[in-house]
Formats: C-alpha cells, structure tokens, sequence
C-alpha cells in the first residue's frame, strides 16, 4: 500500500508539471497564431490533452485518497475545491471562443487579452495549492 501511495505522489507531481505545460503551451499558441480560424482550429485539436492533464491529476489524487482509507483531510478538500476552479477556468475560456463573433476585426485580440488573464489565473490557483503543499 505504501508503494502505491509513493507511486501516486510522483505521478500526481508529474501530472501538475503537465497541467503547467499545457497551460504554456496554450499561451504559446495564443501568442504564435495570428488567424483566428486556425487558433481555433488548433485548440479544437489540443482541448482534449487539457482534460486529459486534469484527468490524471483528479486520478491520481484519487488513487492517494484510496490509500490513505478515504480521509478528507483539509488539504484534501481544498485541491478537490481547486481541481473544480480549474476545470470551471477551462469551461469558461472555451465557450468564450466557441460563442466570439468571428466577423468582428477585433474580436480575436479582444479574446487574446482574456484568455491570457485566465491563463494567468490557472498559473496562480496551481502553483498557490503546490506551495502550499510543498511547505
């Protein structure tokens, strides 16, 4: 049980460094596409690797809760509280995208600066609940 419980820990961390890659990477992408029609083509494809890294890190997580028995501990709760920020963060970047009026000329900077806050703020909520774990 041990060994599963060190295992999970190791790969809950990895699964954090990749929310954080992903999270990159997408501001990379925002920054690197000029046309709308392929940002929107190009996050369409990359959408599901977000999910995933959410997934493996809710998973994970999980797999700890298991081998501590179940116990809700504070900590507990609050990356629970967090994992749902973030999946909320994700829900409501996509559906302003999905819903942009992509006849208007400045719709996609107007996206571009919204996106980024988000983003920005997804950064803040992980690397808060990883310091806060850390220490």
């Amino acid at each position: 049980m041990n060994e599963m419980y060190d295992m999970s820990i190791v790969t809950h961390n990895w699964g954090v460094m990749s929310v954080l890659g992903v999270i990159f990477i997408n501001i990379f992408m925002l920054f690197g596409i000029k046309n709308l029609a392929k940002y929107t083509r190009a996050v369409s494809l990359f959408t599901p690797i977000v999910g995933t890294t959410i997934g493996i890190v809710i998973f994970t997580g999980v797999v700890m809760m298991a081998a501590k028995h179940l116990d809700f501990s504070v900590q507990n709760i609050v990356m629970i509280i967090f994992a749902i920020i973030l999946i909320y963060l994700e829900v409501k970047r996509s559906l302003r995208l999905k819903y942009l009026n992509k006849k208007e000329v400045t719709a996609f900077e107007s996206y571009k600066s919204y996106a980024l806050k988000i983003f920005v703020l997804e950064i803040l909520v992980i690397l808060s609940i990883s310091l806060w774990m850390w220490i």
